[in-house]
């Protein structure tokens, strides 16, 4: 349990649920407790989230009140189970089932309930009657039921509801009025064997999540000082602590206990304990783990690593930057863990519909138990049968667990291929995505230009000279104080130059939203500007020709002013993603049309990247404000769009698409994007939209399955075809049947098959 330092908000994990409507009772058990003002309850996760005013003593009391518990750990947070959870996930079904009370008392029913469905049920052509299989049949009822009961009493007693439970007891001790004595028994037994089924699924597919964290290594080694150093105690005047002598040693700790700031030593083949920067050495790192990418990553000096990537052939010293709370595997899977509590519009769609099926269909069943025999003498006995099974066939097991299995199956395999999913409304949204939009920087290409040319005005003719080199540390001087991709190009060629020092930083630098940077450097207003800018605002009429030919090579050129004259112009050139190609054409083949590209670059530049890509069009010359107008209009015509984007400076038009979807494992990306693709390799996109649209596809062929096994029943039953332990047979099979088929799409492979 984790609680927060004001008591406004509580977070709790919960033990003991075997469906979604577990959770429904927990919730709203929680819910009627005085000062509560929202308690949800996340049942992949089996995370409750608690706001209001009340002690964490009294939420757990009522958590236990209702049949469950509360344990101190996030079930899918941690690599290791919790102690105390007794449904931590087993390796086989059977270890988990017998490690249960509830189940193990089941078990023991089905023996005590074997020789009745034997002689009575499969068997009655042997005439073998005795008092002996009722008592064994009620015993069964009895001991597997007796969790049930109970729970059902506590659903009454506390939330005032009619659920499962109820129904289940309801139908087994009507049964057992009837004299419907092994029907009874097997009604309890299966629907006990059931519950635990479903228990057992839904712990797999939290495993399933927990298996992304267990890539993370528990130790790493960092560089400390030697404490109370029995070699130097006593020399000039040590006493303990730190050892003056010694100076840092290697020390293997658990990364739990890292600091930021501190240097772990990650030797050759080893995993990467926390994320930080390299501050020695070189070597390639395969990041798997985070980006989904197989292909090694070169890494040198001054590079960012993740924890859980594995080092390669050098060793390297890396500065740590996050805790281990909140570095980029763990916010992975707390934003997958959390995913659910967004629901997707089939799954609001199928608890709505569950809510109000299972009161109609108990109306419906005391209709048939009355007015048959009240009004037409059929038998009553016979009718009240018809009724219990009726509301045997009520329950909404299947259909509620139908769409949630099937939303944290294809969230968790994403997230498993480097493509993390905020919640299954995006799920849901992605699948039905006709057009998207693309930027171009950092997203379509590798959004790491370089310079190409810089050219002063007073340029001396060779390919490098003073000037230019003057031109280019002022404009680094500016560019310092700027994050945009252009910048750090500025700044790599300055430094190949060595003029990167010339200047110091420039001071009031002023972002020019969609048109460049300015700054002082030196007392000099500086400003570095888009062509459009210098066009309306610095006249620069004898270099325009050269600058135009520059921008019809497909250059994105950068003009500079030194005061309020122009000073010259920078060319740089960003390389097109490999995977852009590829990927685009892949979307294509999907349906999705049309591919548009935005971008702040000239016409000509714009061009030239989209030939080299693929997109169906462009929009060039676009400030932040014309994206979001650009997105705006593809809506219209279109229905649902994506925006594709470096979750950087793109935030506006991810937030204005139907699904935004940022590339990159930026804090920034995580926290902007509806679906963020962790990797560079754009295959990721067409992955995640075909993995959208099978998750929609299963969770529709679950729903109708659902729903058309519980009318095929109804008809059974209401025409005397159908019993008792039979409806719930069917209903069990049909739990387990979309909750299989729910969980195929953990296994959903990335390349396309077929």
């Amino acid at each position: 349990m984790n609680l927060e330092t004001e008591q406004r908000e509580q977070t709790f994990y919960i033990t003991g649920m075997d469906c979604a409507s577990c959770a429904a009772t927990v919730e709203k058990g929680i819910n009627r407790l005085e000062n509560i003002e929202l308690a949800s309850l996340n049942f992949s996760a089996e995370i409750l989230r608690v706001e209001g005013d009340v002690p964490p003593e009294k939420i757990i009391a009522r958590v236990r009140e209702l049949g469950y518990d509360v344990t101190d750990q996030s079930p899918v947070s941690s690599p290791q189970p919790p102690v105390s959870n007794r449904h931590s996930p087993a390796t086989s079904l059977l270890p988990f089932m017998w490690q249960r009370t509830n189940t193990r008392l089941a078990l023991l029913g089905a023996v005590l309930a074997l020789p009745g469905l034997i002689f009575n049920e499969f068997l009655p052509m042997l005439g073998l009657e005795s008092p002996w299989l009722n008592v064994t049949s009620v015993a069964a009822t009895a001991v597997a039921g007796f969790p049930v009961f109970r729970s059902a009493w506590r659903a009454v007693k506390i939330n005032r509801e009619i659920n499962i439970n109820v129904l289940m007891t309801i139908a087994a001790i009507g049964a057992v009025i009837i004299g419907a004595y092994t029907e009874a028994g097997l009604v309890m037994v299966l629907f006990a064997i059931g519950e635990a089924l479903e228990g057992f699924t839904g712990a797999k597919a939290r495993e399933s999540i927990r298996s992304l964290m267990a890539v993370a290594p528990n130790e790493a080694t960092v560089l400390r000082p030697c404490l109370d150093c029995a070699g130097h105690l006593g020399q000039d005047g040590y006493s303990g602590g730190p050892c003056p002598f010694c100076g840092l040693e290697e020390q293997r700790v658990p990364v739990v206990d890292l600091q930021v700031g501190e240097t772990m030593v990650v030797k050759p083949g080893e995993r990467i304990g926390m994320d930080g920067r390299i501050t020695a050495g070189t070597s390639s790192v395969n990041q798997a783990p985070i980006t989904g990418e197989s292909k090694l990553v070169a890494k040198e000096v001054g590079d960012e690593v993740f924890a859980a990537s594995i080092n390669g052939e050098g060793a390297l010293e890396i500065e740590i930057t996050h805790l281990s709370t909140d570095n980029t595997i763990s916010r992975l899977i707390n934003m997958v863990a959390e995913a659910q509590e967004r629901r997707a519009p089939a799954q609001r769609f199928v608890d709505q519909f569950a809510r109000y099926y299972t009161p109609a269909v108990v109306v419906l069943a005391a209709l048939v138990a009355v007015v048959p025999p009240l009004f037409f003498g059929a038998s009553f006995t016979d009718w009240l049968y018809r009724a219990l099974a009726l509301l045997v066939v009520a329950c909404p097991c299947a259909l509620v667990i139908s769409t949630p299995v099937s939303l944290i199956s294809a969230i968790s395999n994403g997230a498993r291929h480097g493509v993390l999913f905020k919640g299954g409304a995006y799920l849901e949204a992605l699948s039905r995505v006709q057009a998207m939009a693309f930027d171009k920087t950092g997203t379509l290409t590798a959004g790491r230009p370089s310079v190409i040319r810089a050219q002063s005005i007073h340029c001396e003719g060779a390919d490098i000279c003073e000037p230019c080199n003057e031109l280019l540390a002022l404009t680094s001087a500016v560019e310092q104080r700027s994050a945009h991709p252009l910048a750090e190009a500025v700044l790599a060629a300055s430094a190949q130059r060595g003029v990167n020092g010339r200047y110091p930083a420039a001071a009031d630098v002023q972002t020019m939203t969609g048109s460049g940077v300015t700054g002082e450097v030196n007392g000099r207003q500086v400003t570095v500007g888009s062509h459009t800018y210098f066009d309306e605002n610095i006249p620069h009429d004898d270099f325009c020709p050269l600058v135009a030919a520059a921008d019809d090579a497909g250059y994105t050129t950068m003009l500079v002013s030194d005061g309020d004259k122009f000073a010259g112009f920078i060319a740089v050139s960003d390389a097109v993603r490999p995977s852009s190609r590829a990927a685009l054409s892949e979307l294509k083949q999907l349906g999705v049309s049309p591919l548009v590209m935005l971008t702040g670059d000239n016409q000509a530049t714009a061009a030239k990247i989209a030939a080299e890509v693929g997109v169906t069009a462009v929009r060039a010359n676009c400030l932040p404000e014309d994206k979001v107008t650009a997105v705006s209009q593809l809506r219209e015509q279109h229905g649902q769009v994506a925006m594709v984007g470096d979750g950087i400076n793109d935030a506006p038009a991810l937030a204005t698409a139907s699904v935004g979807i940022a590339i990159g494992s930026t804090a920034q990306a995580m926290e902007t994007a509806d679906v963020v693709l962790m990797g560079d390799d754009l295959r990721a996109l067409p992955f995640a939209l075909r993995l959208s649209r099978a998750a929609m596809r299963t969770v529709q062929a679950n729903i109708a399955l659902s729903i058309g096994v519980k009318l095929a029943f109804l008809g059974l039953v209401l025409a005397g075809l159908g019993s008792i332990w039979l409806a719930v047979l069917a209903d069990v099979g049909v739990s387990l049947l979309v909750t299989v088929n729910g969980m195929r799409l953990r296994k959903w492979p990335f390349a396309r098959t077929g």
